[in-house]
C-alpha cells in the first residue's frame, strides 16, 4: 500500500509541477524523479483512477494520443508544439460562436493552435 501511495502521490505532483496538460510518457518521466522504479503501466493505471475520481480529464487534440490535466477549470482551449509535442493551456476563450448559420445552435467547441513553443522557436529570448 505504501508503494502504491507513494507513486499515486508522486504522479498526481508532476501535473501539479508542470502546469500544463501530460502525456503518460511526460508523467513517468516527472514521477520517476520521485519514485524511479515507477513503470509506464502503473502510470496508465493511475490515470485512469484519477480520471474516474475527478482529479483529471482527458485532453483530446486532432491526431494526438490523449494528454491529462487537472479537472475543473474553466473552459479553455490547448497549444500544441509541433516540434516538442508539448501541450499548453491557453487561458479563456474568445471564439464567438454569433456566426452560426440561423437555426443552427452549439453544444460545444474545441480549438487547438499548432505552432512552436518558445524552446523550440529559434532566436527567441524571453528576457528580449
Amino acid at each position: 500500500m505504501e508503494r502504491s501511495t507513494r507513486q499515486r502521490r508522486a504522479i498526481r505532483e508532476a501535473f501539479l509541477e508542470a502546469g500544463r496538460p501530460l502525456s503518460p510518457q511526460e508523467v513517468l518521466a516527472l514521477a520517476r524523479r520521485k519514485v524511479p522504479s515507477l513503470g509506464l503501466a502503473t502510470v496508465y493505471r493511475t490515470l485512469k483512477g484519477l480520471v474516474e475520481e475527478g482529479f483529471l480529464t482527458p485532453v483530446a487534440l486532432p491526431g494526438e494520443p490523449p494528454r491529462y490535466e487537472p479537472a475543473g477549470r474553466e473552459h479553455h482551449h490547448h497549444f500544441l508544439c509541433r516540434l516538442c509535442g508539448r501541450v499548453y493551456e491557453l487561458l479563456g476563450c474568445d471564439l464567438a460562436l454569433a456566426h452560426l448559420p440561423p437555426g443552427f445552435q452549439a453544444e460545444g467547441h474545441e480549438v487547438t493552435v499548432f505552432g512552436r513553443c518558445p524552446e523550440c522557436r529559434p532566436g527567441y529570448s524571453q528576457a528580449g
